[in-house]
């Protein structure tokens, strides 16, 4: 696929365009499976100012999107971060859940275990790699999915009650992450409701009701619920990658 992703942000005085290709890679490949540009125009005459490295801003910004739902969401004695995936989403939201949070173990699974190894041994900190997703995810408190499945490879009877789950893999409306019973028995938060009932299987599939969108709780007109178990399914937004990226120039332009 190839997708353009234009947005417009007047709080913060920019106009972008990402584009971003994605290949489904069917053996296990060293490039990636997104890559990404971001373009930086000038919003006052449409000239460029910038061309940035999308793939580095789309693995930080969807990272630093999770965790403020974390944040949110999570219950309050969170103890225990599983991630399931091992590739560059993996990374970048290990970098920033333990920056930003404080757990007492940290537990990876991936369908390839040498990658799940490889994470383990280039990253400060330690983490525990599992042999099984099941095993991975049983009493873990806060559970990410950053894979490439296009079936379930989360299921509801193997999640702790009031756990909170970052759904980020799974992006086309007939591939899923996670199964019925976990969307249909958890809390749903989203980025977007409109991309969520166009793109995500996990949500179009399951038929699980959206109780709100992630900006809904940053503004206070919807409850965060970090009693019952939630799921932010994450898509992405634009806006997002305009965001981020008039932050890396203005910080370049400061000299910073």
């Amino acid at each position: 696929f190839l997708g353009v992703m234009p947005a417009y942000s007047a709080t913060d005085d920019a106009l972008t365009t990402k584009l971003v290709t994605f290949y489904e890679h069917k053996k296990d490949s060293s490039v990636p499976s997104h890559q990404a540009t971001v373009l930086l125009f000038d919003p006052r005459n449409g000239s460029l100012k910038a061309v940035l490295d999308g793939s580095v801003i789309t693995a930080k910004r969807t990272a630093a999107v999770s965790a403020i739902a974390t944040k949110l969401l999570m219950p309050a004695f969170a103890e225990v971060l599983c991630i399931l995936g091992a590739g560059v989403q993996a990374y970048s939201h290990y970098d920033i859940f333990t920056e930003l949070f404080t757990f007492k173990e940290v537990r990876i699974w991936n369908r390839t275990k040498e990658k799940a190894v490889k994470l383990a041994n280039s990253v400060n900190g330690v983490v525990q790699v599992c042999s099984s997703a099941q095993e991975a995810v049983t009493g873990a408190d806060v559970i990410i999915t950053v894979t490439m499945a296009t079936t379930p490879i989360l299921f509801g009877d193997w999640v702790k009650p009031g756990a909170h789950i970052n759904a980020v893999g799974a992006s086309r409306p007939d591939w899923r992450e996670l199964d019925d019973e976990l969307m249909k028995n958890s809390v749903l938060f989203v980025d977007s409701r409109e991309a969520a009932l166009m793109e995500s299987g996990d949500v179009i599939l399951s038929g699980a009701e959206i109780f709100a969108e992630l900006g809904e709780v940053v503004k206070g007109t919807k409850p965060a619920l970090p009693e019952k178990t939630t799921v932010f399914k994450s898509l992405g937004m634009a806006v997002e990658d305009t965001v981020a990226a008039k932050f890396v120039y203005d910080s370049w332009s400061a000299g910073n």
